[in-house]
């Protein structure tokens, strides 16, 4: 059986441990040399970052994130096994692992560390989709010839690099597909190197849960859950039309995933979806003002992230959640696409007003999505609101002027809330 040392990348025949270092961290596979879609994961990685900046952290449960009221971002190993998850609520967090060295993000240090991780993989292949700071889908056909080494020693090769050169560790999934890449980069964490080949999708789903379909979330889960859906097994046994009859759009996903099924190429530039900002504040707040002021910093900073990739939003959306962690989403389809933070802010500002006296809350979020270029943004003006459009220039020259003297040159009362 084909197999591969990741600590020497020595190629053999399947051993216990590699006949040239001895070492027993070997990738074996039938199909190990013959795949060539492959998914990146870094383990922990922003912990890991920390771990590594600051080595008296080391052995201890680490978290990343924000005060007692934040959540999550990630955490270390030692504090996963503690029951501690990305997204988890600090204080639960705290309740699990009191002992934990919580640490504020430093997303310089991140984004420093990713960008050397992508141009590890640049030098492999072009085909590169990142999903996050610490993860990516590569395609490495036809990369053979040019690096005189299959993609599985290509893979092994990186990994290494990461740790010797770095200091970080990943996990990779090989495959022949994205879906298949994805699950498989998830099955050995941390450290890990696990391959699904084409021979054994079939089995190696049959009695999987669905939750492990990237995107099934709580909600989703729930809609499967009432329709008996729990394993692949019981989305084999319903028919295609079935399955978009009962979940639109979704179905028609579900059905060829079941099968191993997954069309959908290594994207470089896969498109932006949404552009968003939230906030948790230190106190629940009921407080109008204060709502209002951090809704309008919101709204500017998605429309400076906005104007920066000349993009506008079809759709804007409002996030709230309440002192017990229960949330509210309202989202509102525009005339024409807005990038202006004059047109979020007052349309966020409508969703507000429409949810009502709800709160306090502890959460607050504004973003736009059905993103489209900037050309069509808010050309024709809104006939209800004549001053839209000196609103409009007025913003257009703040920028021009910020844009030359810094952010500080114009503010705006409310944001000062």
């Amino acid at each position: 059986m084909p197999s591969i040392c990741r600590d020497c990348l020595t190629d053999f025949d399947a051993a216990r441990r590699c006949p040239a270092c001895g070492s027993p961290r070997i990738a074996s596979h039938p199909e190990l040399f013959d795949l060539s879609i492959a998914h990146m994961d870094c383990d922990a990685f922003y912990a890991s970052v920390e771990k590594r900046d600051n080595p008296s952290l080391e052995g201890k449960p680490v978290i990343i994130g924000g005060g007692r009221r934040g959540v999550v971002s990630t955490a270390c190993y030692v504090a996963r096994i503690r029951g501690v998850r990305s997204a988890m609520p600090m204080f639960q967090a705290l309740r699990l692992c009191p002992d934990a060295v919580i640490i504020k993000p430093r997303m310089a240090a991140y984004v420093e560390a990713s960008r050397a991780i992508r141009a590890m993989m640049e030098e492999m292949t072009p085909a590169i989709e990142p999903l996050s700071l610490d993860e990516a889908f590569l395609d490495l056909r036809g990369t053979t010839r040019l690096h005189g080494a299959p993609p599985a020693v290509m893979l092994a090769r990186l990994i290494k690099r990461m740790r010797d050169e770095l200091g970080l560790t990943g996990s990779i999934g090989l495959s022949h597909n994205k879906f298949l890449a994805k699950v498989a980069s998830d099955l050995e964490k941390p450290h890990g190197f696990s391959v699904i080949g084409q021979a054994e999708t079939g089995d190696f789903l049959r009695d999987k849960p669905v939750r492990m379909i990237w995107g099934i979330g709580p909600a989703a889960q729930a809609s499967l859950d009432k329709a008996g859906i729990r394993t692949f097994s019981d989305l084999l046994r319903w028919e295609r039309t079935d399955l978009v009859a009962r979940f639109g759009s979704m179905g028609e996903r579900l059905y060829h995933l079941a099968r191993g099924q997954d069309k959908r190429r290594v994207s470089r530039d896969a498109p932006m979806k949404s552009i968003s900002n939230e906030t948790t504040f230190g106190e629940d707040t009921s407080d109008p003002d204060i709502l209002d002021g951090h809704l309008w910093r919101m709204a500017e900073k998605v429309a400076d992230r906005a104007k920066a990739k000349d993009m506008a939003g079809r759709v804007v959306t409002l996030k709230l959640k309440r002192h017990d962690h229960s949330s509210l989403t309202r989202r509102v389809s525009l005339r024409e696409p807005a990038q202006l933070a004059d047109t979020i802010y007052r349309t966020a500002r409508g969703l507000f007003d429409q949810v009502g006296d709800e709160g306090p809350y502890r959460l607050l979020g504004c973003g736009i999505s059905d993103l489209c270029n900037a050309d069509a943004a808010e050309v024709s003006g809104d006939l209800l609101d004549p001053d839209a459009h000196k609103r409009g220039k007025a913003e257009r020259a703040a920028d021009a002027i910020r844009d030359r003297f810094g952010r500080a040159a114009i503010l705006k009362g409310r944001s000062l809330r």
